[in-house]
């Protein structure tokens, strides 16, 4: 997947949290290709993202480690997972690999007892696009 012509773009930022020293963070993006049945739930990776960096995918804000975006897009028979993130450059390779880790996993569990599962075809930093600078500077503002 090329970085301009992605089909992902971000859509809200979550907030920062304690993770801070005091130091400008800087933005990054991730992707990923999955494999995952069309039926399968396409927001249980991020969900599983959220978790690995904020300890649950349901929290309140802020995000304790890399406020953090993230969305996905069928394309074809396989799932594209597209990933912002702000991080302090301290921080940087933990966040990228918990969410490598998150999504090795292969599965998560939701609420409802349901379990996703996927296969990851792929993982790979991307470059922040043109059309998300203004996204970025919320997301390394943020907290």
């Amino acid at each position: 997947m090329s970085d301009g012509g992605s089909p992902l773009r971000w859509r809200h930022a979550q907030h920062g949290g304690p993770w801070q020293t005091g130091r400008m963070r800087e933005v990054f993006a991730h992707e990923a290709v999955l494999d995952m049945a069309p039926d399968a739930d396409a927001q249980a990776p991020g969900a599983a993202i959220t978790a690995a960096l904020c300890g649950h995918w349901d929290h309140e804000p802020p995000c304790p480690l890399a406020p953090h975006h993230t969305c996905a897009a069928r394309v074809g028979g396989e799932l594209h997972v597209r990933t912002l993130f702000a991080v302090e450059p301290t921080f940087y390779s933990d966040v990228r690999e918990r969410i490598d880790r998150a999504l090795a996993a292969e599965h998560l569990s939701g609420p409802d007892g349901v379990t996703a599962r996927w296969q990851l075809l792929g993982s790979h930093r991307s470059d922040v696009a043109p059309d998300e600078t203004d996204d970025a500077q919320r997301l390394r503002a943020s907290g």
